[in-house]
């Protein structure tokens, strides 16, 4: 299965951000990373969370370690969702019968 993978260099340009910021979001584990060839990329469908981040960072000037809870708590608030959809659900089995 072959990805869409965008270059590094090329967002930092676009972002005008520094690859040190990106480097640090990679060493945190919040983005990962594919290396080609001693260059750096990163897969499409993650484009739209580095941005949110890039945002988080620059607009709000929230550091790298306060973008790891944002994240972790919007991952936490989706499971908890997804847990209530489910019980939904069961319940309205049960209130079916």
């Amino acid at each position: 299965m072959e990805k869409n993978l965008i270059p590094i260099e090329t967002l930092c340009t676009h972002y005008e951000i520094e690859f040190s910021f990106i480097n640090s979001l990679y060493q945190t584990g919040l983005i990962e990373l594919t290396f080609i060839e001693e260059m750096h990329f990163i897969e499409e469908e993650h484009v739209a969370d580095l941005e949110k981040m890039i945002r988080l960072h620059s607009e709000l000037n929230i550091n790298i370690e306060g973008i790891d809870v944002v994240f972790n708590l919007l991952e936490k608030e989706k499971q908890l969702r997804e847990e209530l959809t489910s019980l939904k659900r069961r319940l309205r089995l049960y209130e079916n019968d």
